[in-house]
């Protein structure tokens, strides 16, 4: 199908999904609770500017309208909240079906009345959610202590420790430089001996966001600054980034492997590619060439963006895998949808003889907002296992 009509069908299937939300919404808190004018007619105009204003805003974004900075936050809030407030009148919906299967309610006096206070349980439930959901996603970024035990790792490693920063998505609809600026200072206080950013960086070009992306050049720590790509990368013009970012202190692995640590007690830092850059040309992820003729008695750690890439790490030989991408789902219950795509959402795990460890992410995309899926900026200390 020709770039134009994936669009297209982008489009009518998005305006399609939005607009059987809000009628939904409408549906069930302004139709069926029966609600008097004028909150009825001012429910209904203010769901239909709230649909209208997600892929308006997106429209106005893409073309760098003046008005975009304004729209940004009031939409993607609401964004966030189409989510929240699916799952509670969703739940308002069984509540309801298990109450007349009950045989409760038949009375229509007391329908009407079940009907307005779940309505407004659901609208209650859902505010004070949304409120919880910005304040987690605005708060300042908390720093995750896990540590990793790595059979082959060299004794005199013991404690080495590595900052893991991933899906910051500076540029996008409201993360900016000041963001990045608190990041850096967060991380050069841990005093890491390797920081990888693993993926997801940024959300426009390089000529965008040079000024806001600035502040990495101060990232410190002992033995480098390592970058994998993330799908993001490849939105937002990956070669003009790849050639950026050393400019900035930061290597960029692509499907190769370097050598980390202090003199002959090293172990070996691998990065790959993103899974989403298959089929690009001069692109995609190759862990066999990263790992070619290495000594499989040495310690592997290797950054990839999406959790998926652990099947293939489990059969090559790493020992430990550290991924971002799914932002622990973000605004719950999301994560059950990530788990359809991804094979882990959050936290450490193993398959086979390889760890994994999946970080919920720095920044966030589109709502400035997260719920049971706190931002982390992660200290992962190895041990001699």
């Amino acid at each position: 199908m020709p770039s134009v009509g994936r669009i297209i069908v982008f489009i009518v299937i998005a305006f399609a999904l939005i607009g059987g939300l809000h009628y939904y919404f409408w549906a069930r808190l302004v139709r069926d609770t029966a609600l008097p004018a004028p909150w009825r007619l001012l429910a209904t105009g203010a769901l239909c500017v709230l649909g209208l204003s997600v892929p308006v805003t997106m429209i106005l974004w893409r073309s760098h309208h003046p008005m975009r900075n304004a729209l940004a936050w009031p939409a993607f809030i609401w964004m966030g909240m189409l989510i929240i407030l699916t799952v509670t009148v969703l739940g308002a919906d069984v509540v309801r079906f298990l109450v007349h299967a009950g045989g409760g309610a038949r009375d229509p006096e007391r329908r009407l009345l079940m009907r307005r206070a779940l309505g407004a349980a659901a609208a209650a439930v859902s505010a004070g959610l949304g409120a919880v959901a910005v304040w987690q996603g605005t708060r300042r970024v908390q720093v995750r202590e896990v540590e990793v035990k790595l059979p082959r790792l060299p004794k005199a490693l013991d404690g080495f420790t590595i900052v893991q920063l991933t899906d910051i998505h500076v540029g996008g609809q409201t993360l900016h430089r000041k963001f990045i600026e608190e990041m850096v200072a967060t991380t050069n206080a841990l005093q890491p001996d390797v920081v990888a950013i693993t993926g997801d960086l940024v959300d426009g070009s390089v000529d965008e966001l040079r000024d806001q992306v600035a502040p990495l050049a101060d990232l410190r720590s002992r033995a480098g600054v390592y970058f994998v790509t993330g799908n993001h990368e490849y939105y937002a013009g990956v070669s003009e980034w790849m050639a950026h970012l050393p400019t900035l202190g930061v290597r960029v692995l692509r499907n190769e492997r370097v050598a980390v640590g202090d003199g002959t007690h090293t172990f070996d830092l691998a990065g790959v590619d993103d899974w989403s850059a298959r089929g690009v040309p001069g692109h995609g992820p190759d862990l066999p060439r990263a790992v070619a003729g290495r000594d499989p008695a040495r310690e592997l750690v290797l950054l990839a963006h999406q959790p998926r890439a652990v099947h293939e790490a489990a059969a090559l030989g790493v020992g430990l895998q550290l991924s971002g991408h799914t932002h622990g789902g973000q605004i719950w219950p999301w994560s059950y949808a990530v788990l359809l795509q991804q094979p882990y959402v959050a936290g450490l795990a193993r398959l086979r003889d390889t760890q994994l460890y999946v970080s919920r992410g720095t920044g966030y995309w589109g709502p400035p907002m997260r719920l049971g899926a706190p931002a982390e900026i992660t200290r992962i200390k190895l041990r001699a296992g």
